[in-house]
């Protein structure tokens, strides 16, 4: 079990049935797969020629059905022109919208506020957007939204300073050029058929995203699988929540998610395994923070091998060898049996506990996990002793050899005690992407059908084509993400089409992966920008609406499906991702089947093939929507499914009615493998790769923002104090690791945080932004074997000292062309900043800088070339273009205000210090309110500040989404003064 990760806080530089209303199934013995069929209440059939079953008699466009009296139009009690919180932003039911009436992407009205989804995280905050009438938004939280209750982590505040066009894709691109739609969509259409023709359908494959809507995710899925014919469709949500749709399958039947974010607040024990929420899904974190400030006996524990900002409030971290998690909850299970803890009459409803408990029984967790024995036990008895206990895991699970079983060692112990399904106890997976729960339920990975349908099913297989009126229908599952570009890098897929996502620095062992891409014979990326390595290697670029822009549906973490509602037209010739799909699928041949107009008849015909799910008794069914009329649609507030005429949201599985054949609950009998790679002599640590505070994957959205790149402006290796001084490294140095699939340079950040022999380096830089540091380039291609899902977070590498000749940092008002063997550049509000290093410096520094810069401004020099110091200040008149400071070893000088200088009068740029009049705030601590170390700092020594609440109500830090308050806890350590813990 590895974490998502957290950086040092001061970096050097800077079955059968239906569902009744309680979870339960009802056998239906005969199921009509041909129109005209619906369930009735008990999970029977009742001909009903007005609720069609298959795709082409969903409700038209015209608003002639009425909606269905189950569908909520207005949630959380919420008026329908209510005023939205303190901030004065109102809305009024339906919110303005632009598509379904007046055209997808129609320009909505400047300070005309829409309500929408967050373009981030899993847990799926609702937001404000109000747009300025210039390109910009202004964005809120939305008071109303039941998952954020109006609260934004930084990286949602900043939203509104990620939709700038300064390198927007605006139209379709062969070879490099531009040309028009039609031309670059037969040839896609073209390329593909006669692709198909001549190999098969499996020659091809599509990769897509949880940054897709749902729609977007249908239409793919249904080109694919039931008119392709291929299983060839997998996301990049295999490479973070895979493992937990193995695991909830095995144990449940289907990937149900049991629980809602009302359980995490009202437990007694949240137990974080493999999760560092407070940075990478904050505002779920909030809630457990102010849940336990209500509730001061709420525990948290923390399962980790890194000490991360989770453990701030955490009454106890167990800070476990990494990848041992199986062995820890056989220990737990092994010992709830000793305890006489389990719950017997739960019992009744669960399987394969007698082979459960015998493989626990074996389980040495002090011996695996290298914890003391007093620490397991504590941990045993705070579990056994707590009943509300809510185990919520993410990717430090997931992303594993063994993750499936990590997931499952989880369940057991949950079906064990019957903590599951009912309030304030439950296992819970958190996922990162805003709707990688969507791609789940409309079967966008490889291996499902949409709506929990089963692809190795023939029943469900045949449903699913009668529905869609399928020429076909994909026979097995198609080939899982690393098997897929395996393929494409071996010339068995011969064409691909890549939306969204940027595998060739994201995917494992992605130097082969890149090569792969770059050696496809034919290669189409959607996306909004050319500027990333995947779609760079495209020979098609498709433009793509972006957030912001589209109109659609996603589903967070709790099973709750929210409207994403465009504030912004869509830019030049780009188009939304169901549009440019359903277009290709019309000029492959099929046009009927995808003649779609708006994202509303997509979701009509979605949920009438849940109803078909429904049926078969599956967990996946909003029928309730099959006839929704648009305006419904466009009125439509968060609802947690399933939604139908007998239930809308709720828990699974407290009545231990499950979705297996016999409607019983799966234990499974597990035992811990260590992660696949193994240390040795050549590579004696393991690599665990993880997320920032403020960074989104491969930062083609995050790094637009200058707030959200001052934090941690540069790529970075914790290792601990240990392995520093055995290999010579120091804070700041440069040190080279290498995989036997990879090298990268980063820098180094000594902390004990991570436990010796394991280092921890984020997985966001990409060649954009920093080449050397493409974390996953070194990250073995090791797969769990039923998941399919990378171990990202244990792969082994070698370390040793960059021994540079000379170090380097750099400011401009313009972009940079680095050239030398370390670079990392990141915005900042007056331009640029980079970090340079290399072993042999150049003969002439002005020229290199001129450059660097692509500047012939007036240069200010001062040198002293026997020390290897060189600053060099480019002025155009009284204003500084830009500055390199050059040094032997890591340069010294007030990063954060020169990074401010470019663009302004800055006569004394070149000494690297801010005059007494100007004080340096330091590297940005909060990012939402823009406060540095520094300030913090001075406001502790100046105004004797001494608790986080104090730091708080002086500087506004730490008081919104308060992933920062960690970092402020320390400092007030760091200043010798007692502070208290962070709330």
């Amino acid at each position: 079990m590895t974490s998502e990760g957290t950086p040092s806080p001061a970096l050097p530089l800077a079955g059968g049935g239906s569902a009744d209303g309680s979870g339960g199934v009802t056998p239906s013995p005969t199921l009509p797969l041909q129109a005209g069929g619906s369930a009735d209440a008990s999970g029977g059939v009742t001909p009903s020629p007005s609720l069609p079953l298959q795709a082409g008699g969903s409700a038209d466009g015209s608003g002639g059905v009425p909606p269905s009296p189950t569908l909520p139009l207005q949630g959380g009690g919420s008026s329908p022109a209510a005023t939205l919180g303190t901030n004065g932003a109102t809305h009024s039911s339906p919110p303005p919208l632009q598509g379904e009436g007046s055209g997808e992407g129609a320009a909505t009205p400047p300070q005309t506020t829409v309500r929408s989804t967050c373009a981030y995280c899993g847990v799926g905050c609702g937001v404000l957007l109000t747009p300025d009438g210039q390109g910009g938004i202004e964005v809120k939280g939305d008071p109303d939204h039941p998952a954020n209750r109006g609260r934004l982590c930084s990286k949602g505040i900043a939203l509104g300073e990620t939709v700038g066009l300064d390198d927007r894709l605006l139209a379709p691109r062969v070879n490099g050029a531009d040309t028009d739609w039609d031309s670059a969509l037969d040839l896609v259409a073209t390329r593909f058929g006669e692709t198909i023709a001549k190999h098969g359908p499996d020659s091809v494959a599509f990769y897509v995203s949880g940054q897709l809507l749902t729609e977007d995710y249908y239409v793919a899925n249904k080109l694919m699988k039931g008119f392709i014919g291929s299983g060839n469709i997998d996301t990049n949500s295999r490479l973070c929540m895979a493992s937990t749709v193995a695991g909830q399958r095995r144990a449940f039947g289907t990937d149900t998610v049991p629980g809602t974010y009302d359980d995490i607040e009202d437990a007694d024990l949240v137990v974080l395994v493999g999760s560092n929420l407070a940075w990478c899904h904050p505002v779920l974190y909030q809630r457990v923070i102010a849940a336990q400030k209500q509730r001061p006996h709420m525990k948290i524990a923390v399962v980790d091998p890194r000490r991360t900002a989770s453990c701030d409030r955490a009454d106890i971290h167990l800070q476990i060898e990494s990848g041992t998690d199986v062995e820890l909850f056989n220990g737990l299970l092994s010992r709830i049996h000793q305890m006489g803890a389990l719950d017997k009459g739960y019992m009744r409803h669960v399987e394969g506990f007698n082979a459960a408990l015998a493989a626990a029984s074996t389980a040495r967790p002090a011996e695996v996990t290298k914890l003391p024995q007093a620490l397991i036990d504590r941990f045993y008895n705070m579990w056994i002793g707590t009943e509300k206990v809510v185990t919520i895991f993410s990717q430090g699970v997931n992303q594993s050899s063994s993750g499936a079983d990590k997931v499952n060692s989880i369940l057991n112990c949950h079906l064990a005690t019957g903590r599951i399904g009912k309030p304030g106890m439950g296992p819970f997976s958190v996922t990162g992407q805003p709707n990688a729960m969507g791609g789940r339920e409309v079967g966008g990975l490889a291996n499902m059908l949409a709506c929990h349908l089963d692809i190795e099913n023939a029943d469900h297989r045949r449903a699913v084509r009668d529905f869609w009126n399928a020429p076909t229908i994909a026979t097995a599952p198609g080939l899982k993400a690393v098997d897929m570009f395996r393929a494409v890098g071996d010339g068995r897929i011969k064409a691909l089409w890549i939306i969204h996502t940027n595998p060739a620095v994201s995917m494992p062992d992605a130097d082969a992966v890149r090569d792969a891409i770059k050696g496809c014979d034919f290669v189409v990326v959607s996306d909004i920008t050319a500027q990333n390595d995947t779609a760079r290697l495209a020979h098609v670029l498709l433009p793509a609406a972006a957030w912001g822009e589209k109109n659609g549906t996603v589903t967070n973490s709790d099973r709750t499906i929210s409207r994403q509602r465009a504030a912004l037209p869509v830019p030049g010739q780009a188009r939304p991702d169901w549009e440019i799909l359903a277009e290709v699928g019309r000029r492959m041949g099929w046009r009927h089947a995808f003649d779609y107009s708006t994202p509303v008849e997509i979701f009509r015909e979605y949920a009438g093939l849940s109803q078909v799910a429904g049926i078969f008794g599956r967990d996946f069914d909003i029928s309730a929507a099959t006839r929704m009329r648009d305006i419904d649609y466009d009125a439509m507030e968060p609802f947690r499914w399933p939604l139908t005429a007998t239930r809308q949201g709720g828990r699974f599985f407290a009545d231990g009615q499950f979705y297996t054949p016999d409607g019983k609950a799966r234990m499974l009998p597990l035992n811990y493998r260590p992660p696949e790679s193994k240390r040795g002599r050549r590579f004696p640590y393991r690599l665990n790769t993880g997320r920032l505070r403020d960074q989104w994957h491969t930062m083609t959205r995050t790094a637009k923002s200058p707030r959200l790149s001052a934090h941690l402006p540069e790529p970075f290796c914790e290792i601990h104090p240990d392995d520093a001084a055995e290999l010579g490294l120091a804070p700041a140095d440069l040190v080279e690791l290498t995989s036997t699939q990879g090298r990268a340079i980063l820098r180094v950040v000594v902390t004990d945080k991570v436990r010796p022999g394991e280092v921890f380096a984020p997985m966001h830089w990409t060649g954009e932004t920093a080449p050397s540091a493409r974390i996953d380039a070194l990250v073995a291609p090791v797969t769990d074997p039923v998941s399919g899902q990378p171990e990202s977070k244990a792969s082994v590498v070698a370390m040793k000292k960059f021994e540079a000749g000379w170090y380097a940092f750099a400011v401009s008002a313009g972009d940079m062309t680095p050239d030398a063997e370390y670079w990392a550049r990141a915005r900042t509000r007056n331009g640029w900043r980079a970090e340079l290093a290399g072993r042999e410096a150049p003969a002439d520094w002005e020229a290199w800088a001129r450059k660097l810069f692509g500047t012939e401004a007036t240069v200010q020099v001062v040198s002293d070339a026997g020390r290897g110091i060189h600053r060099l200040a480019f002025h155009e008149g009284d204003r500084l273009v830009a500055a390199l400071f050059v040094a032997p070893e890591p340069v010294g000088l007030m990063r954060d205000y020169v990074a401010g200088l470019p663009g302004t009068e800055a006569p004394g740029a070149i000494s690297g210090r801010a005059p007494a009049d100007r004080p340096d705030p330091g590297p940005v601590l909060c990012a939402c309110f823009n406060v540095g170390v520094n300030t913090i700092l001075t406001a502790i020594e100046d105004q004797g500040l001494c608790t986080v609440e104090a730091i708080g109500a002086a500087l506004q830090a730490g008081t919104n989404c308060g992933s920062c308050r960690p970092e402020i806890a320390a400092l007030l350590q760091k200043a010798a003064l007692p502070p208290k813990a962070a709330e």
